[in-house]
């Protein structure tokens, strides 16, 4: 009986444990966030690169079309050259949705540098076939618009010591704005982002 009565209390206080555990997460406010900056990269980076590049490209008149209108951008290969296992399209939505607000750019999701970034753009055409589809509701041939401008970039990490307690640590965003017709680039853009930290701080 006393064997049964421990048992019990010791799988009470695990169950206690263990739902207290579950009220430690708290919730970040990704705008009013005042904790410092880790040393890797972050959403606030992400935030700042974007913000800037959009702000330059603008201001730049790049893409500003003459005669009014909108261009249609197309997202080539950004490179992650940082020792971070990062996801650029986090910069690149950004930077996207940005553009769109603008009112000057919209993107293309029917043409990517590795097919189409939205495989529903091909499927629904293939409903051209289907006896069970309305077809003066399906994709019309010669629809699809092809893209003026095409981003691309690259992001690299530099890691240098300060001295033997502190390193800093350079990101480089590079991005570049090409006129596809013409091959030239329309608009180029580096933000650096750079942190100095303790030197035990992790990196990647």
């Amino acid at each position: 009986m006393k064997k049964l009565l421990i048992l019990t209390l010791l799988v009470l206080i695990a169950l206690t444990t263990g739902c207290n555990k579950k009220n430690v997460a708290t919730m970040i406010d990704p705008y009013n966030d005042t904790n410092a900056r880790i040393m890797g990269l972050g959403y606030r980076d992400f935030e700042q690169a974007a913000s800037t590049a959009v702000n330059e490209m603008l201001s730049s008149g790049a893409v500003s079309k003459p005669g009014g209108g909108r261009y249609v951008m197309v997202v080539s290969r950004v490179i992650n050259d940082t020792m971070q296992n990062i996801d650029t399209d986090q910069l690149i939505k950004k930077i996207r949705i940005d553009l769109l607000r603008s009112g000057k750019v919209v993107t293309t999701t029917a043409i990517g540098i590795n097919g189409a970034e939205d495989p529903m753009v091909a499927a629904a055409r293939k409903l051209r076939k289907s006896k069970e589809v309305n077809q003066k509701n399906v994709a019309r041939k010669g629809q699809i618009v092809a893209p003026d401008l095409s981003l691309s970039g690259k992001i690299i990490q530099r890691n240098h010591s300060i001295d033997s307690d502190t390193d800093q640590i350079e990101y480089f965003f590079m991005l570049t704005l090409t006129d596809i017709n013409t091959g030239l680039a329309f608009w180029e853009g580096e933000t650096p982002i750079i942190k100095r930290g303790d030197s035990g701080t992790v990196s990647w």
